[in-house]
Order: C-alpha cells, then structure tokens, then sequence
C-alpha cells in the first residue's frame, strides 16, 4: 500500500510539473531555454510552442485523471525522449563541454524515463493488450535507466563546479559547500543503485524527499522573491517533476533484500 501510495503522489507531482511546462510555453509563445523538453533553436516560433504546451497539459489532465493516462505517459516519454535525441543532440559538443548545455539536455532524458516509468505503472484500459505485463517490466527498466544515467551526470557537475552549486544553497543554511558535495554524492548513490537495482526503492525514496525538499526550501522562496522570473519557475517544477519521477521510480521498484 505505501508504494501504491508513492505512485500515486508521484504521479500527480509529475503532472503538475508538467501542466506548468505547458502553460509557460503558451505565455512565452516560443521555445526558451531551460524549459523542457524543446531547446530555442528548434524551428516552429510562436505555433510550434504553442502546441507543444497544449499537448503537455493535454497530458498532464490525462495523467492526473488517470484517463488514458498510459498512452499519454508513454506518448510524453516519447516526445521527451526525441527531442533530447534529435534537438538536443545538435549540439552534442556544447553538451560535452557547457555545464548548462548538459543540464538542459538531460533533465528532459530523465523525465522521459519518468514518464515511461509512469506508463508502465498505470493499469490497462483494456484487455486488449494481454503481454502487457512484461512489456510494462521492460518499460520500468528502459525509464529507470534513462532516469538514472542523468542522476549520475548531475552528480559529477556537482562536484565540477560546488562552487557554484554552494552558492545556491539558502543564506541561513550552513555549510553551503559541504551541502553541494553531499548532493553530488546522493545523485550518484542514486543513479547507481537505480540501474544495479540494489537498495534501489529506499534510493529513489530518498532522492524524491531530497528533491522535495530542494522545491519547498530553495525553489519556492527564490519564486517568491522573483514571481516574475521565468526561470526560477522552470527550475522549481523541474524540481518537483525530478521528486515525482523518483517516487514513481521507488514505487515501481521490487522490495529491497
């Protein structure tokens, strides 16, 4: 019951993030930086965007009501996934030496292994599809692999550039740069037990309180100082997309040994 309810939160954390990603590039009328998953030079202007926040609030509804919430999980995971692999992967050498490149290409890698993961764990609306268990078994594995592999790369640039990330931490917490090691060292555990699959549901269950917390402590007050700073608002609910993709990953997970 507990995981149930894991994947019950995660779910509805994952489509509210991504209702917000939506609803930003309809406000924005193109496609900007740092907004999953489309990158700025992706052709479409004003129209491309536009569509592209429609169909994520199409599916974020979809995902929440739990109405065909499968095939717009795994539709999301799709879309998700190719515009990592064909647009961002333009520009593979800036994503190989640009820290913000980098980020930018594998935050929406690792949401589309979290919808996939999502996908996998919504029921049949159907019996029309008798295999689908093992293919669902197989998608978990396909999205928790992909939602890892980011974690690990975003553990590495913790510690490439702790100076930066320290700057990040609240005023009043202290120890910024011990806290930026720590959270390098916690994606990395992460991301690895994920794809060894030991210890793997306790991991992701940490990593989405980590994320939470990150959403409630630095995020929101940083909105609240900037509401009016497009930024800081993706930022924010990538974070709460990231804390919904780990509690859908720790939910899906077998029980630890």
């Amino acid at each position: 019951m507990a995981m149930d309810n894991l994947v019950k939160l995660g779910r509805f954390l994952f489509a509210i993030a991504v209702a917000v990603f939506g609803l930003q590039y309809i406000l924005y009328g193109a496609f900007v930086g740092g907004l999953p998953p489309v990158p700025p030079w992706t052709p479409g202007g004003a129209v491309g965007a536009y569509l592209v926040g429609a169909a994520l609030i199409a599916a974020s509804v979809s995902i929440a009501t739990k109405w065909r919430a499968r095939v717009s999980a795994t539709l999301l995971g799709i879309l998700f996934f190719v515009c990592v692999l064909l647009l961002h992967g333009q520009r593979g050498s800036a994503i190989l030496h640009d820290g913000v490149s980098r980020t930018r290409a594998f935050e929406p890698l690792a949401l589309s292994g979290a919808a996939f993961v999502l996908a996998a764990a919504m029921p049949m609306e159907s019996s029309a599809f008798p295999a689908w268990g093992t293919a669902a078994d197989k998608l978990i594995k396909l999205g928790g692999l992909l939602f890892a592999i980011p974690l690990v790369v975003f553990g590495i640039q913790h510690f490439m550039y702790a100076g930066f990330i320290a700057t990040l931490v609240p005023s009043w917490i202290p120890g910024h740069l011990f806290w930026a090691y720590l959270t390098g060292s916690a994606f990395i555990a992460a991301g690895v037990s994920i794809v060894t699959q030991k210890k793997a549901r306790l991991a992701a269950t940490l990593l989405g309180i980590m994320f939470l917390l990150w959403a409630v402590l630095l995020h929101a007050p940083r909105v609240a100082a900037q509401p009016r700073n497009g930024d800081e608002w993706t930022s924010a609910f990538v974070a709460l997309a990231m804390c919904g993709g780990a509690f859908l990953v720790a939910g899906t997970q077998a029980r630890d040994d």
